[in-house]
């Protein structure tokens, strides 16, 4: 009887587990991205120039830049925009060349001179 009891409890658990999987419920947020336009891109990586002016990050010069090329580009996998930004203003040659990494969704993740 006990062995009987044990497989009944034991099928019941196998058997009944899917009833409680279906529709109805989360598995979490979508993290899909929605891609943005180019004109969109090159905004937000205005955004980031000036808040990097605004916390002294590089020169208020940088202000009146305007993009020298916005380009979707695949790095480590993913889809990203890179923006550029050429500015004579600046002396050391360098630090002419901004490169802003947006995603493909406009957000920001990082911006620096190498373009790495």
């Amino acid at each position: 009887m006990k062995t009987l009891a044990t497989i009944l409890v034991l099928s019941s658990l196998i058997f009944g587990a899917p009833v409680w999987a279906g529709s109805g419920h989360s598995h979490g947020p979508s993290y899909a991205q929605e891609p943005v336009n180019q004109a969109v891109a090159e905004k937000n990586a205005g955004e980031v120039i000036a808040s990097l002016v605004e916390r002294e990050k590089v020169d208020k010069s940088w202000l009146t830049i305007k993009a020298s090329s916005i380009d979707k580009k695949t790095i480590n996998g993913k889809p990203e925009w890179v923006v550029t930004y050429n500015n004579e203003k600046i002396t050391d040659i360098d630090k002419q060349k901004l490169y802003v990494f947006l995603t493909i969704a406009g957000k920001y993740i990082a911006v620096n001179f190498t373009g790495k």
